[in-house]
């Protein structure tokens, strides 16, 4: 799993001169539009694309160089598997040359609606595979370590037992795969509809034991554990040993924190108090819209992460 790195000031030094020519392009609009002088935030969030694109434009790699002189030294991108070769070669060159981390990317061809693990049948247990074997090769070029997993539906035929045993087999044949290769496979519960499999953290912390390996993790999504059950804090300390990513958004509306109800400072401060390392992935919208949106959204994680 990749680790939050606390940046240095000696560290700080030398990445502003490998990086000055990187970031050329951008740094006149990025000095009149930084928060806190861009200075690293305590916890290591992940930007997603789209998410700064009215002051750096459309390209992701121009995003990416607005959000490190903001302060972010991560990214993730769900969609990572789908884009050209060459693109993700690009986006890993960056992040390699800025310092930065890659959080998670979704498992290349599969949906949360087509992945139906819990079945047990062959044709899904194949494409899963088949897509573990393509994850691998998309990490390669990004340096990336985490993949999100969605076992898939529920399966209304079989036993909750049943299925669940169905799921564990086949995280074991993918995690079989990706583990030599140092990735780690994190199992997101959704709140999206009511036919999903996986909907709870403890569901996954027993599927995750099951299965045994240190490449299968829990993606703990605060946004939709808030919709599902609530109790964040007593939750995530629960399965804490098996968590191996966070992401984001606050509810309701899936924006940037303090715009809805969950105390993101107080849950921030426990992740870090727990001494968490790895990304923390922004994965909602912006509340506001244009330029003004995107600086209401640093200032409310620089809120949010102002917990020391």
């Amino acid at each position: 799993m990749k680790r939050r790195n606390f940046v240095q000031n000696s560290v700080l030094a030398g990445a502003s001169i490998l990086t000055t020519g990187l970031l050329k392009s951008n740094s006149a609009n990025a000095r009149t539009t930084n928060v806190d002088n861009g200075k690293p935030f305590n916890l290591n969030y992940g930007i997603h694309d789209g998410m700064f694109k009215n002051h750096a434009g459309g390209d992701f790699i121009d995003q990416i160089k607005f959000a490190y002189e903001q302060g972010f030294r991560s990214i993730e991108d769900n969609w990572m598997g789908g884009r050209p070769v060459d693109q993700q070669k690009k986006i890993g060159d960056t992040l390699a040359k800025l310092g930065m981390s890659m959080g998670v990317f979704v498992q290349p061809g599969l949906g949360n609606d087509s992945n139906l693990l819990a079945s047990g049948k062959a044709e899904y247990i194949d494409k899963f595979v088949a897509s573990c074997k393509e994850a691998v090769e998309v990490a390669k070029r990004i340096n990336g370590k985490l993949v999100t997993v969605v076992p898939g539906d529920f399966v209304r035929n079989l036993p909750i037992g049943i299925q669940t045993g169905n799921v564990i087999e086949a995280i074991k044949k993918g995690t079989a795969i990706i583990e030599p290769h140092g990735l780690i496979m994190v199992l997101e519960p959704l709140s999206d509809n009511p036919d999903l499999f996986l909907r709870t953290p403890d569901q996954a912390y027993a599927i995750c034991k099951a299965v045994g390996s240190p490449s299968c993790k829990i993606l703990y999504d605060m946004y939709h554990i808030q919709r599902n059950q609530g109790n964040i804090i007593p939750t995530l300390n629960w399965v804490y040993d098996e968590i191996g990513y966070y992401q984001v958004g606050d509810n309701p509306g899936r924006n940037e924190p303090g715009t809805g109800e969950i105390n993101y400072k107080n849950i921030f401060k426990f992740i870090y108090d727990k001494g968490y390392k790895g990304v923390i992935g922004m994965e909602h919208g912006n509340a506001g819209a244009g330029k003004a949106g995107e600086l209401a959204l640093i200032k409310a994680y620089r809120e949010a992460d102002s917990f020391i």
